[in-house]
């Protein structure tokens, strides 16, 4: 099924509450992972694709040595204007890219790496195809997927609580795009129609999300992210009122402050191979 436009868009409110909100609480264990499996290929030059506000770039500038260049692009110049002014410890290179038409030469990349952005693209097999052409022979394409909703259990609290409110139209924006690129057969077979010949690695990583209080975690989802949207473009309630009932079914399944849930993502490796073309 093909996703509405509004999954894609991340402006206004959404980049500041989605950096000082989520990034903490879901995103900044997974972002040191993949910086230290990025910093273990001793790369020269790393590609970020769909870097949002930064939470893999800026802990790639702690663990890759200086002289490692890391170029950073999203597809959203608000995003990125997050992410700059929220600063590295060394300098990157911010820049506005399109993952399925990146405006690099070809093999001039050790790495490409990218966090919780495969979801999003919507041609995959050719985002991927591009990650291809400007990884050097023998470089690495490593990302990571979110799973299935029911593995992340805040993320499945509130959309199960968003459908009571909506039940004749519920928004269903997590379950269907940052939840909805988990099956392993399908993800390596969109990077073998990209020309990836060699197989992907899976690791599936568990870990938990951790929040102060219900409200946070509920603000978080309901307006920090796209699926504030989809609420807004509803009627029968509103902001405010989604983001509440979101919050009491929070504190129900997991107390009101001091909140602890399961995320997993999959962290996918695939290398290019040594064929010139």
């Amino acid at each position: 099924m093909k996703s509405p436009s509004t999954d894609t868009r991340f402006a206004g409110s959404i980049p500041e509450l989605y950096d000082s909100q989520l990034v903490p609480m879901i995103f900044a264990t997974y972002a040191a992972d993949l910086a230290r499996r990025v910093a273990a290929r001793a790369p020269s030059r790393v590609l970020e694709t769909a870097a949002g506000t930064g939470a893999v770039t800026r802990a790639m500038a702690l663990a890759l040595p200086a002289h490692a260049e890391i170029v950073a692009t999203d597809l959203n110049q608000p995003m990125l204007d997050r992410a700059a002014a929220a600063g590295t410890a060394r300098p990157v290179t911010w820049q506005l890219a399109d993952a399925a038409n990146l405006p690099f030469d070809d093999a001039s990349f050790d790495v490409v790496v990218c966090q919780f952005g495969a979801m999003f693209f919507p041609d995959k097999p050719r985002a991927f195809a591009e990650a291809r052409r400007v990884l050097r022979p023998g470089g690495m394409l490593l990302f990571n997927v979110w799973d299935l909703i029911e593995e992340n259990e805040f993320a499945d609290t509130v959309t199960a609580a968003l459908a009571g409110l909506f039940p004749s139209d519920p928004p269903r924006f997590m379950a269907r795009t940052p939840h909805g690129y988990f099956d392993r057969q399908v993800i390596a077979r969109d990077l073998a129609d990209a020309g990836f010949s060699a197989p992907p690695s899976f690791e599936t990583v568990a870990a938990r999300s951790r929040a102060e209080s219900a409200r946070v975690v509920a603000l978080a989802y309901c307006q920090g992210t796209p699926l504030r949207n989809e609420i807004e473009a509803r009627a029968g309630a509103s902001l405010e009122a989604a983001t509440t009932a979101a919050g009491s079914a929070l504190a129900q399944r997991f107390g009101s402050e001091a909140l602890d849930g399961k995320i997993q993502a999959h962290v996918i490796a695939v290398a290019r191979d040594h064929a010139s073309r």
